[in-house]
């Protein structure tokens, strides 16, 4: 009622309304209350009295109540058949949406059941694998320990024979200073002595410890499975040395310009032994050593059995100075020189017996080993005079087949003629 819009209407308890003998009472208009609402605006479609339909819906199409109530009451019921629908739509996305929560929950807590089982497997694999590696590092401490003792224990001993050796000459030389009649004595003993001193000095022994203490654990090395689980970390008892990784490769020194090569970098420990593992931080420069700006990108490929492939392609011929560094130390052989020849020439020619036969009998064919035959042939021929005696490249004269084409783009040679004996 402090509403302007809705001060003059009508207001009902919502208890009040529950009374059906308020049904049959006639409403009045708000507007005009002593007219009852017995007409219906068409345009506004709102219920109206007489007087406004003179006054504020003057001109608007109208009739009684009575008889649009039911073209709007079959609108309503259509509308409403329409939410009733949307209803049980909703009804069943709320259904299957509180049936979605309580799958949730469930497949939730049974792959938080997985998750534990995971982790606690996992665990047990780790500390199963921790256990493995600690009993791993006790043995190989017992046994560089016994191979100490046994060292210790072979050089005291051999240590103890000879202060016994040194003390006996010692005395005996002493003594023929202090009585005489000893140089008998020791002429006597001479060979026993001899001997015995020259057996100790014979033997051989080595003033360093038979082993070292590299022990050291990689906790990024594959240990394989426990329990069906993937774990890592391993004892290595094998220490790369750079002074004793070692290069191999044909072309070690020599390469072709745009040619694909490379060579081989085994990785040893330092008692020489291959690694058999990689992992090893390997870097190589290759530098032309004429021009500073000239370089070239090499790539190395960890094999992961202790040795490591490096490619590389120059563009540019000349000296190239190769540097290979395992831990940042060169390694045997680094730097070496590596020298880059111009691209391989393929021969343009055939490789025959004679130009007689690879050009079926032209006379005009020529041949670049100079051969000729006689009746007016600028080539060579088969059992001919001038044929170099085996076949070759026709284009070079080379005699082995596998081999680089040594013409040049100032051959004397008829280059149609050369050309007509490829063809041919």
């Amino acid at each position: 009622r402090r509403q302007k819009k809705t001060a003059s209407h009508a207001v009902t308890e919502l208890e009040n309304t529950k009374d059906c003998s308020q049904a049959g009472k006639p409403l009045f208009c708000p507007s005009h209350p002593t007219e009852e609402l017995r007409l219906f605006c068409e345009q506004c479609d709102q219920p109206v009295c007489r007087d406004c339909i003179v006054d504020r819906h003057r001109q608007h199409p109208y009739d009684f109540t009575g008889n649009v109530i039911h073209r709007h009451g079959d609108a309503l019921r259509e509308l409403l058949k329409g939410t009733q629908q949307h209803m049980g739509t909703l009804e069943s996305a709320l259904s299957q949406i509180d049936g979605m929560g309580s799958a949730i929950r469930s497949r939730t807590e049974a792959v938080a059941t997985e998750v534990c089982l995971f982790a606690s497997g996992y665990v047990k694999a780790i500390e199963e694998h921790r256990d493995r590696l600690l009993k791993q590092l006790e043995d190989l401490k017992v046994q560089k320990e016994n191979l100490l003792h046994l060292q210790k224990a072979q050089l005291q001993q051999l240590l103890l024979d000879m202060r016994t050796g040194v003390e006996f000459t010692e005395r005996l030389l002493t003594r023929r200073l202090l009585t005489s009649g000893s140089d008998l004595e020791i002429l006597i003993t001479k060979g026993v002595v001899a001997s015995r001193l020259a057996k100790l000095n014979s033997v051989a022994y080595n003033t360093h410890p038979s082993v070292d203490d590299g022990i050291h654990f990689s906790p990024q090395e594959r240990a394989g499975q426990y329990c069906g689980y993937e774990v890592f970390g391993a004892i290595l008892n094998k220490v790369v040395d750079p002074a004793r990784c070692t290069l191999h490769g044909e072309d070690l020194h020599s390469a072709r310009q745009n040619q694909l090569t490379g060579f081989t970098l085994l990785c040893c420990d330092t008692t020489g032994e291959r690694m058999g593992r990689g992992g090893e931080a390997v870097r190589v420069t290759i530098t032309h050593k004429d021009k500073r700006d000239c370089a070239v990108k090499p790539t190395a490929c960890d094999n992961g059995d202790g040795t490591y492939h490096i490619s590389y392609s120059p563009e540019e011929p000349g000296l190239y100075a190769v540097c290979v560094y395992v831990k940042g130390q060169h390694v045997q052989g680094s730097p070496f020189t590596l020298m880059v020849k111009n691209k391989f020439r393929e021969h343009q020619g055939v490789f025959h017996c004679c130009t007689f036969c690879s050009s079926g009998g032209q006379k005009a064919a020529r041949c670049a080993c100079g051969g000729t035959m006689p009746g007016g042939y600028q080539g060579c021929g088969h059992g001919h005079k001038g044929h170099p005696g085996c076949p070759h490249w026709s284009c070079c004269g080379q005699v082995k087949e596998s081999s680089e084409c040594l013409s040049g783009p100032s051959s004397d040679i008829s280059q149609r003629s050369l050309l007509r004996t490829v063809a041919l």
